[in-house]
């Protein structure tokens, strides 16, 4: 799952066999436990998202920017990988990041405001950017070839479970600690991963070089995305292009992204490798993926907030209700990898677009009075589409690159398909957030504040008091004006999963990613 030309080489300990750790079962042990922690920190705090706010004074939009500091500086580390990786080893990269993430989750912990919150954030997505991948590389190395098969579907089981678990911990943690504690609850993890692998793969054979950085692509990518996410994430509360700060980031996003990209179609050495993108496979998988995933992540990211502010659940109770969306990708997924390319794979991930766009369309339906069963149950049917997914998209965009270009590839589609997520973060809650307002609007347009009518029905709602009436009256319609708003991102999620089948269709088969060992460090 490594990024550029350096990344298209295979790990180190896939060329160097006979190598077996002291406990191979302790040692797995170790860099699932990392795995799992580093995935289910993508969506702990989701569910906590109404606390954090609360508590740190931050507006809900500024809320968002938890999830999407922590996703944009995963995505920008991700392309260091391939390069830290010969530089430093994989088990020495392994530790360090290990131990950075939790040097990281405890200054989460420790924010006192939502700007250190934000950096903190911030700050342990780019540490965990080369965590995945090497995980990968790692505990495919210390397993014979035969082997290798259980070795990914187990991690792949970690990464599904995770998310499932993610929102239930966090609402548990939230609702019966404080919402601290969804991040210092790595500290042990992360220390007792970092130390047995570090001690299992001592000795493990490594090639260490001195490689060549793209300081120039790095830096225009850093700029570019970084200015792009803040002027997102700024824009609603700066009232978008009337700020001078709006205009000045979009600029410099403009200018350093168009810069990058020229760079790296010229550079020599790219960070990223943009030249996949002729692979009509690959170009055609690869914007689907991000579309798609785009949409899911803003599924994840609105539910549990809708469920909270609008219907009143609590964090854990928002929790249970979104978790039903990842049981059957944790039953099907073996039987998908196992069958699926046995179909066009076309077939397979039309279906589970058309999955995933009838439950947004089921959910644009939804009002103030749907129940638990109710929302659960479209959790658990998206489930189904969520587990035809990932596996079909992701061998169609890997299906015509060459073996050298396969860990390359699989590593430029996580890195768009992370960014694609992050960016849907922030807008659908703007979206979100303007709409509402603009149903607020129209709804209190029909309120005649002087009829005696009026006056007489506002005050009966507050039980003969009518500043009270007026008080619960606005709140009715405020909630009524973000159910209008919540549908409607429904609805227009729906036709973009229903469009992304289109996109799939632009692929043409064979579906066969081809061999080499490059493939075997493909990411997930």
């Amino acid at each position: 799952m490594t990024q550029g030309e350096d990344a298209a080489r295979p790990p180190s300990g896939l060329t160097a066999p006979g190598f077996a750790p002291p406990n191979r079962a302790l040692a797995t042990l170790g860099l699932a436990l990392a795995s799992f922690m580093q995935v289910l920190d993508t969506t702990i705090a989701n569910v906590s998202l109404p606390s954090i706010s609360g508590n740190l004074g931050g507006s809900a939009n500024q809320a968002t920017w938890v999830i999407t500091s922590f996703a944009v500086s995963n995505a920008i580390a991700l392309p260091l990988t391939g390069w830290l990786t010969r530089r430093f080893g994989e088990r020495k990269l392994f530790m360090w990041s290990t131990l950075a993430f939790v040097i990281a989750s405890t200054l989460c912990g420790l924010s006192a405001s939502m700007g250190m919150l934000v950096f903190a954030r911030a700050l342990q997505g780019f540490v965990c950017g080369p965590m995945y991948p090497v995980t990968q590389a790692l505990l495919l190395s210390i397993y014979p070839p035969q082997k290798r098969g259980q070795a990914i579907a187990l991690l792949a089981m970690v990464t599904v479970v995770a998310p499932i678990a993610g929102p239930i911990l966090g609402g548990w943690i939230t609702d019966n600690y404080s919402w601290e504690w969804i991040f210092f609850i790595n500290i042990p993890i992360g220390i007792f991963s970092s130390v047995v692998v570090g001690r299992q793969l001592k000795g493990r054979p490594e090639r260490l070089e001195r490689p060549k950085m793209d300081y120039i692509g790095l830096a225009l990518l850093v700029l570019g995305v970084g200015a792009l996410q803040i002027m997102l994430d700024l824009g609603n509360d700066e009232d978008w292009f009337h700020s001078t700060t709006i205009v000045a980031l979009t600029i410099i996003a403009a200018i350093s992204l168009v810069v990058f990209v020229i760079w790296e179609l010229t550079d020599d050495d790219p960070i990223v490798n943009l030249r996949l993108f002729r692979h009509r496979n690959f170009a055609a998988g690869t914007l689907a993926m991000v579309m798609a995933y785009s949409a899911f992540f803003s599924v994840g990211l609105l539910v549990p907030l809708w469920l909270q502010r609008n219907l009143g659940y609590t964090a854990i109770w928002a929790g249970f209700a979104s978790a039903p969306i990842g049981i059957l990708p944790v039953l099907l997924t073996p039987f998908v990898g196992l069958y699926a390319a046995r179909f066009d794979l076309r077939i397979v991930a039309s279906i589970a677009f058309v999955a995933m766009a009838l439950t947004s369309f089921m959910r644009s339906h939804f009002n103030l009075d749907v129940d638990f069963e109710r929302v659960a149950l479209v959790q658990l049917f998206q489930g189904f589409g969520v587990a035809l997914f990932f596996m079909p998209v992701l061998t169609i965009l890997l299906s015509d690159l060459e073996p050298s270009e396969i860990a390359a590839g699989s590593g430029l589609a996580t890195f768009v398909r992370t960014l694609g997520g992050s960016f849907a973060a922030s807008l659908t809650t703007f979206l979100w957030t303007e709409r509402g307002a603009v149903h607020h609007a129209h709804l209190t347009e029909a309120i005649e504040r002087t009829d005696p009518n009026m006056v007489q029905t506002v005050t009966q709602i507050g039980g003969g008091d009518l500043q009270r009436g007026a008080f619960v009256l606005e709140r009715m319609i405020s909630q009524q004006a973000m159910q209008i708003g919540f549908n409607e991102i429904f609805h227009a999620l729906g036709i973009i999963f229903i469009l992304v089948i289109g996109f799939v269709w632009f692929a043409r088969p064979p579906f066969v990613a081809k061999g080499g060992p490059a493939a075997a460090a493909g990411g997930h």
